[in-house]
Parts: structure tokens; C-alpha cells; sequence
């Protein structure tokens, strides 16, 4: 049960253990003080061992004891000395289960360490009250106080008088030997409190047992100076824990100083594992040779832009964002200023990060990166989540850094184009080297098999802002209106902070907008939440359950049995097998036909898709593309946001472009023989299209003319 050497680093904390141990720490103090002084919220002192907990399985005792220390200290000076004690006693709790998940222990385990854990907090409770004898005479005294006043009141009625002497009794007999009775209380709530967050934080910690602790972006410890370029692989392959095959193998490859290198591949194709070892995990087989450390978060080393932007966020401020991390001496040094303009975000030092578009933050991360003066800056998928416009733009801005400082450049994307401004390209297929990819078909574009009805979804004069009336406020929305048919599929596209997602929300009734109408059938969506369903960008954040088949059957309630939840997965062109598989197995493009799956099975009047086609390689794109059409073809109003026009439009019979928070343009896709016309707004033209001659429009081109 032993943990790997290169699990339990030495050394002071590390920058990935300070931030999340910063996170969980602020996430205890909540919970906590809002438990403590909200009556109706004490149960949330229940889940307070959570968030440390994950901070205990993921990270040495250090990383947890000085959380500990740190929400212990703002709670008292936020709550009071009780609710800080409580701090410490759910730092016990999740040490001793975090620790012994960790190591692979069981329930005896936890009980072995929850008994010396029990006695110690009753011998302190014992102690604290021997030493201040004060405060002892002062709980004394509430105590006997409260017995004699239910003395008092069971006096006046003579059936209750033994039941007011009994009490006087009790109190006097627990009194007489509080310490007996003090220490076995608090021993026994130390128990019964591990006993119980055994089953609910445990159960929290077994799902992320699949994630191996190699697999972290981190790096191993490793005392050589920052050097790392030039960096060469040697028949470099890399093996996850209890995997069967090499998610990497055979690769021979050389990184130099000033260069830009994009490795293009497919979903599973080893891109991600190679930038894992490019930036310092040592691989499983073969070698990497490079003359100092990789220095991953480093001054002068290996600085990495991750596909989730705001996973990298943490200043709430742009200017904050940049210098983030680093000491007060090197933060003085940047010029936070002239590193912001050269992204890009020229005069925006003081903006929330919070109010920040997905392509500016991808530029703010691109500025974190630059703050710390990196040899090597590797973006995973950096360009995946953002609009075509902004991604070309962030490619430009990568290609721009060899020449402006130096830096060595590795783009990690499934787009051919991304690659086209690199010096050189890597190809990646089945964790090899490859000449060039294999070619997937492209979305056939499918004609439509049935009519649309009868407008199902009316929007009127839609308008939204955040923070409404608040310093911050932030208008998102300025007069949608909109009409959507029953069966049609409608195509809204629109850069990043046109107001896509506030619209997605608003009509899957998660948010009401600030004024204007969003009604299905008649009725305020708001206020039938459910019947719209909302597939989100990132599927995997939907899925809370532990296999596919108990997903989909949460999804549509108590009566479904296996045999819907098997109609649910031939919907969507699953196996049926696949029902009895983990959720943390599924692939990208798997995890979002399961959603799919899900909302199938939930009776949705309209299913509302952000980004369905993010993320995924080109055979994942037009695998859903075409359960899109035939989700259409059955029936189902379909609402698709997505940047990816040329892919999607294949099956949508109406593109709607949004442009800061307006619809600026609305285009029939195609008109059907015998189905009803898509309803165009006032003023717009629509623009048939015949299927033999298809529009021509490229990635990135905005809205489908």
C-alpha cells in the first residue's frame, strides 16, 4: 500500500499543490461558516470533509496540513473559535480517509486510524477545558441553568415532575464526571462522522480512481537546473497503470530552441500523452534526453495551454491572471501591460476574468505562459473550443512567439489547418509516428425524410444582463426574436461572447431573461424545465453516474427499465452492450452520444446542443453530425450552437447568426418538397439552397451566406 516515490515528492509544496490546496481550503471555509451560522444550512458541515478529502488523495500530508491551517485561521476570524474547531475536525476526517483510499486500504484501515484519531480529539476537548477553567465554569454554568430551567417548568405539572428530577439528576451526574463523559462524546462523533463520510466521500474518491496518479500534468521532482530544450526522444513510449497497450510507443523526436512544431492527430492517437512526457513525465519506455529539467511551471522552462481555458484561470482580475504564481520580486519584473497588448487584450488589465470570452482567455493563458519567460510552450488542444475566427488568430499569435522571444512552439490539434503555419509537422496515429493520417469522410449532407409542424418555440425581444443593477453588470442579450418549428433543426452560430450560451440557457429554461418573452407552447420555458433538454460542450460534466445504463435510466425517471434504456442506445447508434460500461471510459465522442442517449430517454419537446462537434477528431464530427440528422428525422427540434458551420449546416434547415447578443442575419438552409418554409424574420432574405450545389464555405468564415 506503499505510494510511489513519484507520487509523494520532497521538497517544499509545489505550485500545483498551493493552488489546489487554496481552492479546497476556500471551498471548507463555506461550507463551514455557512453551516454553522445559517440554521437551515447546518448539513452542510456534513460535506465539509469533501473538498479536503480530494486534496488528501491527490497530495502529500503537507499539501493538506497546510490547507488545514490556512481555513482553519480564516474561520475563526470569520465564524468564531466552534466553527474553526470544526475546520480541524473535518481536516481529521478527510486525511484518514484520503490517505488510506490512496494507498489502496479498506474500512478496517479507516477504523484503526479513526480510533487513535477519536481518542486524541478526546483527550484535547478534556485538555482544552482543564486549561481554561473559565470558560469551563461558564459551559458549567449554561448547562445546570438550562436543567434547571426544564426543573422549573416540569414542576408545574405534576405528571412531568420526575421527568424534571431525572434531568436535574443526569446533569449533575455529567457534570460530576465531564471528562468521562466529554472525551467519549467527541471520541464517538469522530467515529461515527468517519464511518459515515467513509460511504460519501469514499464513494467521491472511487470515481476518481481512474484517473492514475502518472497521468498528472505535473512533473516529478528533479533537481538538475531548468534547461528544457533541446529536448530528444528515443524510441520514447509511455504505458498508463493497468492499461494493456502503450497509449505511446516508438517515438524519436527532437524539439529545438525557437522552433514551431504542431503534432496533428486523431482522438486517442497519443497526442496529449506526448505532451506529457515533452513536459517532464518520464516515459515507461525508452528515453528523453534533455540538459536540465523540464522546469514545467518554471522561469525560463516548460509553460503548458491547456484546452479548458478557465481551468487555468485563477486571478479574478486580467492583471492578477498574468503574474499569478509568481514572487513578488519576478512579478515586478513583467510588464503585464505590453505582454497583454502583444496577445491581444490591449487595455484590459483590469477586466474580471470571469466577463472574458473563450479565445481571450485563451490569450490570457497564452500571456501567463509568456510572464515566466518559457523555453518551451506546449498548447493541448488550445484551439478546440473556440470559434474558427479565434482560432486562427490564436494560431498566429503561437506562430508569432519563436521569433519574438525565442520560444519553442509544440501545438497539439486535430485540425490539418492549425499545422499549416508550423516548421514542421508531426503526424500521430495509434501512438506512433505517422507519414499522414488516415483521411475520414466528411458529414454527408442528408436531405430531410419529414415535414416540420407548427411553431413549437417562441422567443420575443429577448434581452439579458448579468449582474443587473450591480457595478458589474454585463449585457449579454439586446432583442432575440426567434421562432422555432416542431422537428426543425435550427443552426446558431456566432463568434465567442456573441451570446450563444446565454441563449442556451434561456431557452432551456435554466436562467428567465431580463426582460422579452421565451415561451414553449405557449407558456414560459422557465417554468417547465425539463422539457427542454441542454447537452452541454463538455458531455462529460453531465454524466454523475457510475455506468452508462444507470445514466440514461436516472435520465428518464423510475419506469425506465433495460429494455428503454436499450431503445434509447439504438437511438443513438450505441451498442447495447455499452450500457454496463463505466462512464469514465467512454470516449469524447461516446460521452456525448450517451447524453444524447440520456435526453432520448427524457422525452425532451427540444433538444438544445452547445458545441456538439468540440473536441472531437474529424470521424468523431461526422458520426454526430449524422445521429443529428437522424435524431431530425425522428422528429426531434433540434437547436445547434456550434462554431463548426460547414459540418453542422449538413442537417440544419436554418442558420441564425448572432453577433453581440443580436440576430443579424437568418438564412434558410434548404426547402423541402411538401415541408412547411422555415419562418425568416422581418427583413431578412432567405437563401435556398439546392442540393446538388451545395454552398461553399470554409471554417472560420462566420455565418453561412
Amino acid at each position: 500500500m506503499r505510494d510511489k516515490p513519484a507520487d509523494l515528492p520532497r521538497g517544499p509544496l509545489r505550485p500545483i499543490e498551493l493552488a489546489t490546496g487554496a481552492v479546497m481550503a476556500g471551498l471548507t471555509v463555506g461550507l463551514i461558516t455557512v453551516g454553522s451560522l445559517v440554521p437551515m444550512a447546518a448539513a452542510l458541515q456534513l460535506v465539509a470533509a469533501v473538498p479536503l478529502g480530494l486534496l488528501a488523495h491527490r497530495y502529500r500530508l503537507r499539501a493538506l496540513v497546510t490547507a488545514t491551517i490556512a481555513a482553519g485561521l480564516v474561520t475563526f476570524v470569520a465564524a468564531g473559535l466552534m466553527p474553526a474547531l470544526g475546520v480541524f475536525g473535518a481536516a481529521t476526517v478527510a486525511g484518514i480517509i484520503g490517505i488510506v483510499k490512496r494507498r489502496g486500504g479498506g474500512l478496517p484501515a479507516v477504523l484503526a486510524l479513526t480510533v487513535v484519531a477519536a481518542v486524541g480529539w478526546g483527550l484535547f476537548s478534556v485538555g482544552m477545558l482543564l486549561v481554561f477553567a473559565r470558560t469551563r465554569r461558564l459551559f458549567f454554568d449554561a448547562i445546570r441553568s438550562t436543567a434547571e430551567g426544564i426543573q422549573n417548568l416540569a414542576a408545574r405539572q405534576a405528571a412531568l415532575e420526575p421527568l424534571g428530577r431525572a434531568a436535574a439528576e443526569a446533569t449533575d451526574a455529567v457534570l460530576r464526571w465531564w471528562w468521562i463523559y466529554l472525551g467519549a462524546s467527541v471520541a464517538l462523533g469522530v467515529l461515527v462522522s468517519t464511518i459515515v463520510s467513509w460511504y460519501v466521500l469514499g464513494s467521491v474518491l472511487d470515481r476518481l480512481a481512474w484517473l492514475p496518479g502518472s497521468d498528472r500534468l505535473d512533473a516529478p521532482d528533479d533537481d538538475r537546473p531548468v534547461g528544457p530544450l533541446p529536448v530528444t526522444l528515443h524510441g520514447a513510449g509511455y504505458r498508463y497503470a493497468g492499461a494493456t497497450d502503450d497509449a505511446l510507443s516508438g517515438i524519436d523526436l527532437t524539439i529545438h530552441p525557437g522552433e514551431f512544431v504542431a503534432v496533428v492527430g486523431h482522438n486517442g492517437s497519443g497526442k496529449s500523452t506526448l505532451t506529457r512526457v515533452l513536459a517532464g513525465r518520464p516515459p515507461t519506455s525508452g528515453a528523453v534526453s534533455r540538459p536540465g529539467s523540464a522546469g514545467l511551471g518554471e522561469l525560463g522552462g516548460t509553460a503548458l495551454v491547456l484546452q479548458r481555458p478557465e481551468s487555468q484561470t485563477l486571478g479574478v482580475s486580467v492583471a492578477d491572471d498574468v503574474v499569478w504564481g509568481l514572487s513578488t520580486e519576478l512579478a515586478a519584473e513583467v510588464d503585464v501591460d505590453a505582454l497583454l497588448a502583444e496577445v491581444g487584450l490591449d487595455g484590459m488589465g483590469r477586466r474580471e476574468t470571469a466577463t472574458l470570452s473563450g479565445g481571450q482567455q485563451q490569450r490570457l493563458a497564452v500571456a501567463a505562459a509568456l510572464a515566466r519567460r518559457p523555453a518551451l510552450l506546449i498548447a493541448d488542444e488550445a484551439t478546440s473550443m473556440i470559434d474558427p475566427d479565434g482560432r486562427r488568430d490564436l494560431v498566429a499569435l503561437l506562430a508569432e512567439l519563436p521569433r519574438r522571444h525565442g520560444t519553442a512552439v509544440v501545438l497539439v490539434t486535430h485540425h490539418e489547418a492549425d499545422a499549416v503555419a508550423a516548421d514542421r509537422v508531426i503526424h500521430l496515429a495509434d501512438g506512433r509516428m505517422v507519414d499522414r493520417l488516415a483521411s475520414w469522410p466528411r458529414p454527408a449532407r442528408d436531405q430531410r425524410r419529414g415535414p416540420m409542424g407548427a411553431p413549437i418555440l417562441e422567443l420575443a425581444d429577448v434581452r439579458h444582463t448579468y449582474n443587473r443593477g450591480t457595478p458589474w453588470e454585463a449585457p449579454a442579450l439586446h432583442g432575440v426574436d426567434l421562432s422555432v418549428r416542431q422537428g426543425e433543426a435550427l443552426l446558431i452560430v456566432g463568434g465567442n461572447g456573441s451570446g450563444k450560451s446565454t441563449l442556451a440557457w434561456i431557452i432551456a429554461g435554466l436562467i428567465a431573461p431580463s426582460s422579452g418573452r421565451c415561451e414553449l407552447r405557449g407558456d414560459p420555458v422557465d417554468k417547465q424545465i425539463g422539457r427542454v433538454a441542454l447537452a452541454f460542450q463538455h458531455s462529460r460534466l453531465q454524466l454523475q453516474k457510475q455506468t452508462v445504463g444507470e445514466e440514461i435510466a436516472d435520465w428518464g425517471g423510475r419506469a425506465t427499465g433495460s429494455g428503454a434504456v436499450g431503445r434509447a442506445l439504438d437511438a443513438v447508434g450505441l451498442d447495447r452492450r455499452l450500457a454496463a460500461r463505466s462512464v469514465e471510459e467512454l470516449s469524447g465522442g461516446q460521452a456525448k452520444r450517451v447524453v444524447l442517449a440520456a435526453m432520448v430517454a427524457s422525452h425532451p419537446q427540444v433538444v438544445v446542443l452547445d458545441e456538439p462537434l468540440a473536441g472531437l477528431d474529424p470521424q468523431g464530427r461526422a458520426e454526430i453530425v449524422e445521429l443529428l440528422a437522424r435524431l431530425r428525422d425522428s422528429g426531434q427540434t433540434l437547436i445547434v450552437i456550434s462554431h463548426d458551420v460547414a459540418d453542422v449546416v449538413a442537417v440544419c434547415d436554418r442558420t441564425v447568426h448572432l453577433d453581440a447578443g443580436v440576430v443579424v442575419e437568418t438564412a434558410g438552409a434548404r426547402r423541402q418538397v411538401g415541408a412547411h418554409p422555415a419562418p425568416i424574420l422581418p427583413g431578412r432574405p432567405e437563401t435556398v439552397w439546392r442540393l446538388d450545389n451545395p454552398p461553399h464555405n470554409e471554417p472560420g468564415s462566420g455565418v453561412v451566406r
